[in-house]
């Protein structure tokens, strides 16, 4: 047997800084294995023929070099190699040993884990933006769902087919109302924002009237965009932006906030957003005689299973809320260092917060995964936006949207 296979200090015999190579076969080595540095498929040669007792035959003269191209045409030589180089069979574990290991090696990271969190601690500024926000979403979130008996009743139509149309409201509100009161925005404020649907091309019955679920949705929509602009004016610093940038910010991330809300009431057992009464169970149908198509409904129902999927805690929910509104790259944005700045605190909370409070394994690239959600909204709401434009292309459209919508839309649809 070779002298150089000391097991007393492997790693001293070796320049960490030089790259290691296989002692069997030259390939890449992984490490020592069985008392010798080699590569993890000699490893694996020597750990099978070992368990099988294998007895091999040269079919040359018994000498074959060994490389990592014709390691495979002579397995004696290979093994012989093995050995000449130190390998030893009383290394190899048996598939107990290799279990007990294995769980000795998952404790051991559970328990780095729980040290990790340990010596990072949730500050008491961080403490106070979660306590801030959590109180917000409960003024602003009524989980029992009374007020939607206030709304214009669902009526439901059996038929599927629906024409697209859009809400008629009067209203002489503006967004300038964020900067002085958000309570008193027009109820109608980016109408039939949240609840998308299949919309499918064709005539409806004679008699029966176009997109039955709209005028309920619509205000279903529009009271949960004053919910979110109450919510958003409670955000830690976010008074202290401007009111151009407080608007501009709220102008493009309301529906998505509005669809993070709803994960709240979505069910994965029907696919529905389900809100108390079965009169306020939403389904795609429901949806589709609002006005919406399957473009927009497919990854939304996919977003909200995804996020669902992720049991976040309510902290960490309203959290991202939070972020999803206070976004620099939003159109429009002037101080965006502000901005910045603001995210950045409310970004080091959650991450505190998954660290500290959320337990393994769900917390396992929980903030990569929330982070993700935020773009999957980007598209949602770039989908959203291209549906409405469609709508303004048609005066008899264009004519039934309010001025609020009109103004969120600017340009392109004017």
């Amino acid at each position: 047997m070779a002298t150089n296979t000391s097991i007393t200090d492997p790693d001293s015999v070796f320049d960490k800084n030089v790259p290691r190579v296989c002692g069997v076969c030259g390939d890449r080595a992984t490490g020592f294995h069985f008392n010798a540095m080699t590569c993890e498929g000699c490893k694996g040669f020597f750990r099978r023929s070992m368990k099988r007792k294998a007895i091999f035959t040269c079919p040359f003269n018994g000498d074959c070099r060994i490389t990592k191209d014709n390691r495979r045409h002579c397995q004696s030589c290979r093994l012989k190699r093995c050995i000449d180089i130190g390998m030893m069979k009383e290394f190899i574990l048996t598939d107990e040993e290799v279990l007990r290991k294995r769980e000795m090696i998952t404790k051991r990271k559970e328990e780095e884990a729980l040290k990790q969190s340990q010596r990072r601690k949730i500050s008491e500024d961080q403490q106070r933006i979660i306590d801030i926000l959590l109180e917000a979403h409960h003024k602003t979130y009524d989980p029992t769902y009374s007020d939607f008996n206030q709304f214009r009743p669902p009526v439901r139509r059996i038929t599927r087919s629906s024409c697209i149309q859009t809400p008629s409201f009067s209203s002489d509100s503006s967004l300038d109302a964020f900067s002085s009161s958000p309570d008193c925005v027009a109820p109608n404020f980016f109408s039939s924002l949240m609840l998308t649907e299949e919309s499918r091309d064709g005539p409806s019955t004679p008699g029966e009237p176009q997109l039955s679920m709209l005028p309920h949705l619509a205000d279903l929509v529009s009271y949960s965009i004053q919910k979110v602009i109450g919510f958003a004016k409670m955000i830690p610093g976010f008074r202290d932006l401007t009111a151009e940038d407080q608007i501009a910010l709220l102008k493009s991330s309301v529906i998505e906030v509005i669809m993070l809300r709803s994960n709240q009431s979505f069910s994965m057992e029907d696919m529905s957003w389900t809100c108390g009464s079965n009169d306020f169970k939403y389904k795609v149908n429901d949806v589709t005689q609002a006005g919406h198509n399957l473009e927009l409904m497919e990854p939304l129902v996919k977003f909200q299973i995804g996020l669902k999927k992720l049991a976040l805690h309510e902290e960490e929910h309203v959290l991202l809320m939070a972020i999803c509104i206070v976004s620099s790259d939003r159109p429009g944005v002037q101080d965006t260092a502000l901005v910045e700045s603001i995210q950045d605190r409310l970004s080091d909370a959650l991450q505190t917060y998954i660290m500290c409070k959320h337990p393994a394994p769900g917390n396992h690239l929980l903030y990569a995964k929330m982070i993700q959600k935020l773009a999957d909204l980007r598209s949602l709401n770039e989908e959203h936006s291209k549906q409405y434009r469609f709508l303004s292309f048609q005066p008899e459209h264009s004519m039934l949207l309010t001025p609020l919508v009109l103004e969120v839309f600017g340009n392109e649809i004017s």
